[in-house]
């Protein structure tokens, strides 16, 4: 295994106690959790003068549901003794608590609005079965239940406490199925002669930077830890708790295309293996459940597509979505969207287990995002209804119109965890995940704030409506099949002029840089998917400061040779899509979903956005000497006749020189 894992993380920040342990730590009780109805989902209209503090207000509801486990996960003891224990010093004062939490919640939107009917009677929580089976006296561990998270216990912090895990609040071996026991899903949808069948795909790295943090600026904007778990950032690299929108819009970005300032975020992935993360004793991480290494992706990819039905609308700048429910243990399936597979097998997916991947195939976890916006607003109260899914056949619901929809693609190589040892031998894995949901894949969630330039936004919608495939991590596919296709532009590459098998021989060197770098296209793994280096593109970082100089002159020429890969006409346009030179450094690293060996190569190669003119091959090799490689490939194929169109002036003036020798000759004689 070759996990690439960042030893640190950043403080979430003190949302809430540090001198507590939040989970983890002491004897816990049986397979339990605490159940809250969810206050947030209900408020589906919250007047924009009361948004702030009633969203604060919800950020402390998952604070006192947070300590309330924290409590129930340390008295194991008191209540196998009492049978009132957990009512009366746990939940009956969290009822209190939230019923005043709910109580201000009205007021604050009573003061500006109507006062919302019912929300005292989501007061009252309950402890519930998690359905995880309490290990064994002496399993696991040694039977050392009691073990602080974090502790030096190697391999063995795995299947401690009740509910398992290296903080003992999951996951447990029940939490994972092979990916082989799962049955091929049905196609998509029927596509109608309407459909936008095209797509962009933007290239934004793998969190090479190590951004996290426990905020969440959809949520719980305003507050620190509101998340009360650590997420991955790529794309915009300001958002925090307290970004405002022009901090994202002034922000830098970790995308190729520096017109995609956009911010997409997830619950990180960590192995349990007893690794001490920097965050381990911070709200967010250690001290609220989410322990061990945080496994950095070896690949990323967004990937924006159209609608089977019809023509898609640009996004509104700064809508905010989120998919997946981040509690859907306790809430139910209703909003949850989680997706896990493994490469080579991306038919099959498994909603609400973790995959056992096969040797040699890695992770893969899916957020297919809503595609149907109300045309109105960019967020909503409960961060839902401004946005929709479409239906089995495609269709939006009445009064929402389709918009690009967002497939984000991560791929992590983590072996399939030995379960018959409690991951002693290969360490258990799991999203973060807030305490008391137990770490569930079903949990798993993703969200994105569109911070597109607004023109690059419509281009990308024309993109899409036109049936082009554009952007800067263009020219690969989700899954697979990707591989396979960019392993058949590199071979075109060569055969065209004498000169252009150079350029690829070139490419291949940068290559494998480029995935030590932290190329942008998230391959820093790629250089286990076999010969990335043919592309890998990789736009490492390093690598994006070498050709801009070059860059710009290199891809016009090129970008009609290549255009006839795919077809022509994508790969003009492409390059108008993403017009900045940027790109073509980092080249489109996404493409190489799934440790696509070639793609790389040729995603890697579309550099400007102009992926798919796949300068790749040709156009990276070429930047030592743009100006000479660049004539032969556009004369290249000519040889001969080009030969004769440039000799035959010389001819003629040799045949009139000898002509003059013979006249001089003979006046001489005369």
């Amino acid at each position: 295994m070759a996990a690439n894992v960042y030893a640190s993380a950043t403080d979430g920040g003190s949302g809430g106690d540090p001198a507590q342990t939040r989970s983890g730590t002491g004897v816990r009780t049986a397979g339990a959790t605490v159940d809250c109805p969810d206050v947030g989902s209900k408020l589906t209209s919250v007047p924009g003068q009361a948004r702030g503090e009633v969203d604060k207000e919800l950020a402390l509801l998952d604070e006192q549901i947070a300590k309330a486990y924290q409590r129930l996960s340390e008295s194991a003891q008191q209540v196998q003794q009492d049978s009132g224990f957990a009512d009366n010093a746990i939940m009956n004062p969290l009822k209190d608590k939230r019923a005043a939490t709910l109580e201000r919640i009205a007021i604050a939107i009573d003061r500006v609005g109507d006062r919302p009917d019912g929300l005292e009677a989501l007061a009252a929580c309950t402890v519930r079965d998690s359905g995880n089976q309490a290990p064994a006296q002496g399993e696991g561990q040694g039977g050392d239940g009691g073990q602080q998270p974090g502790q030096e216990q190697g391999q063995d912090g795995q299947g401690q406490g009740a509910n398992g895990g290296q903080a003992g609040n999951g996951p447990v071996a029940a939490d994972f199925a092979p990916i082989t026991s799962v049955q091929p899903e049905a196609g998509s949808p029927r596509q109608g002669t309407k459909a936008s069948r095209g797509s962009f795909t933007t290239d934004c790295g793998v969190n090479e930077n190590g951004l996290f943090n426990s905020d969440n600026i959809i949520a719980a904007p305003g507050v620190t830890n509101g998340a009360h778990h650590f997420h991955d950032y790529i794309g915009n690299q300001a958002n925090n708790a307290f970004a405002s929108d022009q901090d994202l819009a002034n922000a830098e970005t970790s995308c190729v295309d520096q017109g995609d300032k956009s911010s997409y975020y997830w619950p990180v992935l960590r192995l349990q293996n007893g690794t001490q993360e920097q965050d381990a004793n911070s709200p967010g991480g250690g001290i609220e459940g989410n322990a061990g290494e945080i496994v950095t992706p070896k690949q990323v990819t967004l990937t924006f597509v159209g609608n089977p039905r019809g023509k898609v609308t640009a996004m509104p700048r700064l809508l905010r979505i989120i998919t997946g429910d981040a509690k859907s243990f306790v809430n139910g399936p209703a909003n949850a969207n989680a997706s896990w597979s493994c490469t080579g097998f991306e038919d099959r997916q498994l909603k609400d287990k973790y995959p056992l991947c096969p040797q040699g195939s890695d992770v893969v976890r899916t957020f297919e995002f809503q595609s149907c916006w109300d045309g109105r607003n960019i967020d909503s109260a409960n961060h839902r209804t401004h946005v929709a899914f479409a239906d089995a056949a495609g269709n939006c619901p009445s009064g929402f119109r389709p918009i690009p929809q967002l497939v984000q693609r991560i791929v992590y190589d983590v072996d399939a965890p030995s379960l018959e040892d409690g991951g002693r031998t290969t360490p258990l894995f799991a999203v973060d995940s807030f305490p008391e949901q137990l770490h569930k894949p079903v949990t798993d969630h993703g969200d994105f704030i569109n911070v597109f330039d607004e023109d690059l936004m419509r281009e990308m919608a024309d993109c899409i409506n036109d049936g082009r495939e554009c952007g800067a991590g263009a020219g690969a596919e989700p899954g697979d099949k990707p591989e396979e296709e960019p392993q058949e532009q590199p071979t075109k590459t060569p055969e065209q002029p004498t000169k252009a098998p150079e350029a690829p021989q070139e490419q291949p060197t940068r290559t494998p840089d480029a995935p030590q770098d932290g190329n942008a296209g998230g391959k820093p793994g790629d250089t286990g998917d076999g010969d990335g280096g043919k592309g890998d593109g990789s736009g490492g970082k390093d690598q994006v400061a070498k050709p801009p100089a070059t860059n710009e002159p290199a891809p016009e020429p090129e970008q009609p040779e290549q255009g006839g890969s795919p077809t022509a006409a994508p790969r003009t346009d492409e390059p108008e899509v993403l017009a900045t030179p940027t790109p073509e450094r980092g080249a489109a690293n996404t493409g190489d979903e799934g440790g696509t060996k070639d793609d790389a190569g040729e995603d890697a190669g579309d550099g400007l956005g102009q992926s798919q003119a796949v300068g790749t091959a040709t156009s990276a090799a070429p930047t030592p000497s743009l100006p000479s490689r660049t004539e032969p490939q556009a004369v290249g194929s000519g040889g001969l006749a080009d030969t004769g169109a440039q000799l035959w002036p010389a001819a003629a003036g040799a045949v009139l020189v000898i002509a003059g020798f013979v006249v001089l000759r003979r006046v001489r004689r005369g």
